[in-house]
């Protein structure tokens, strides 16, 4: 169950004598099986449980969130019918399938620990792993699209949860496919989990508007019950600054020194990730421990924005430092981008990016 693509690791020569590898020169193609198999949470947040989430002590919808999914988890322990005799949220039995919300949706800005909450309640769960599936929207479309919607429910319908990140409302075609598909997992007694990543001009920043999310999804927002977080970015909160870009020169003398880094232009990779499908770049950073880039400098429009989005947060998941020459990574969207529908993501692409450079800084050491 491994992707394959020219420039893996091992492919040719040894860690000693092989130059930095390259994301350009990779293809990766993903098999249905693993689309499956790596539904669960990514390494960053493969350690954390509800006791290793700090809320912010003036935010009091953080401690709430907490305390409610702890109760969403536990009543979740009861099995029955594949769950279809839970009262999913609240732990009580029912003789017929509840029409109240059956599952839980975490609204609120970027760095506030959505993800972290999503992945402990999975990890809280009381199932076996198998029983439990965890993935981002653009993963669940594309388990779609590689399976077919009816396998695709066929597989999911005995799951005790589904946890879905970064759900979308942006692309109406994918809404609806999810939406429907999130309609019959409910009907089969699947729990339901989501973070929020909608398109705040039309929602609302950081609300979860329930009448346009009603007709946004068909229907969908009367399964969830809106959980509201507040609070800013923690992972900026008391950080000292993120180092400024390197020079071309320090950024490649640390890729040839990293075991398992790779080595690209800026403009290079940003052509390249057109050519594969944001599904699969987690794929394509299989075997990465670094990833350097020469040239950083603003995408040059939204399509690209969007990709880069996609890959900032694929490395941030598998906690892959970012090395960078050329323009600081707060100046990569333009004013214009900032202002407009899809800012959420943008920032935070920014804010992920920023730690990885911090993370990357032990790297650049002594260059």
């Amino acid at each position: 169950m491994s992707s394959s693509f020219p420039g893996s690791p091992g492919s040719s020569g040894s860690p000693s004598d092989a130059a930095p590898l390259s994301l350009c020169a990779r293809e990766p193609h993903v098999p249905a099986d693993r689309l499956v198999a790596e539904m669960v949470p990514p390494p960053r947040f493969d350690a954390v449980r509800f006791g290793t989430y700090i809320p912010d002590p003036n935010q009091p919808s953080q401690t709430e969130a907490v305390r409610v999914l702890e109760g969403f988890a536990a009543g979740l322990g009861t099995a029955g019918d594949s769950g279809r005799r839970r009262l999913f949220g609240f732990g009580r039995p029912a003789k017929k399938a509840p029409s109240g919300p059956r599952g839980v949706y975490l609204d609120g800005g970027y760095g506030v620990g959505k993800t972290h909450l999503l992945a402990s309640l999975w990890h809280a769960t009381p199932a076996e792993p198998a029983l439990k599936a965890f993935g981002t929207f653009v993963e669940l479309t594309n388990l779609v699209g590689a399976l077919g919607f009816q396998q695709t429910v066929q597989t999911l319908s005995g799951h005790r949860l589904l946890c879905i990140d970064e759900f979308e409302l942006d692309d109406p075609g994918d809404t609806v496919l999810v939406s429907t598909l999130l309609g019959k997992l409910v009907e089969a007694g699947v729990a339901l989990a989501a973070t929020s990543n909608t398109l705040p001009g039309r929602l609302g920043e950081g609300r979860f508007a329930a009448a346009d999310f009603l007709r946004e999804i068909q229907g969908l927002s009367a399964h969830f019950r809106a959980l509201r977080i507040d609070g800013e970015d923690y992972r900026h909160r008391g950080l000292p600054e993120a180092p400024p870009p390197y020079s071309e020169d320090v950024v490649a003398k640390t890729a040839h020194a990293t075991e398992g880094a790779s080595l690209d232009a800026f403009p290079d990779l940003l052509e390249h990730l057109a050519k594969v499908h944001p599904s699969r770049y987690g794929a394509l950073t299989d075997g990465i421990r670094a990833v350097c880039l020469t040239g950083v400098r603003p995408v040059p429009d939204q399509s690209t924005a969007l990709r880069l989005v996609v890959l900032a947060d694929r490395l941030y998941d598998r906690e892959v430092p970012v090395l960078a020459s050329g323009l600081p990574f707060d100046q990569l969207f333009s004013e214009e981008m900032l202002k407009g529908g899809y800012r959420k993501k943008y920032f935070r692409a920014i804010s992920r990016l920023t730690a990885l450079a911090r993370d990357a800084g032990r790297l650049a050491e002594d260059r």
